[in-house]
């Protein structure tokens, strides 16, 4: 079975985003100062091939881990459609 998932991978929110730091203070130079704590992250889209859901949840889960995020600095979750 294919399987299609697509992964979001964002900065924990205890550590300093220095990327949305510098966007929300952009916001505020273009007259959107409504527009605050911007958070920038990564979406990330693959497909797997998959005995079942489960293997599938459980590639991408070990994908996710060991390159796609940086878990010392970093979130990810995943939904996981057929397709």
């Amino acid at each position: 079975m294919k399987f299609r998932a697509e992964i979001d991978v964002m900065p924990l929110k205890a550590l300093l985003d220095p990327q949305g730091k510098a966007v929300t203070g952009s916001m505020k130079n273009l007259g959107l100062p409504e527009i605050q704590n911007v958070r920038i992250g990564k979406h990330i889209t693959l497909e797997i091939e998959a005995d079942s859901k489960d293997s599938a949840k459980t590639k991408v889960d070990e994908a996710c881990k060991k390159l796609l995020a940086n878990q010392i600095m970093e979130s990810y979750e995943f939904e996981l459609f057929e397709n």
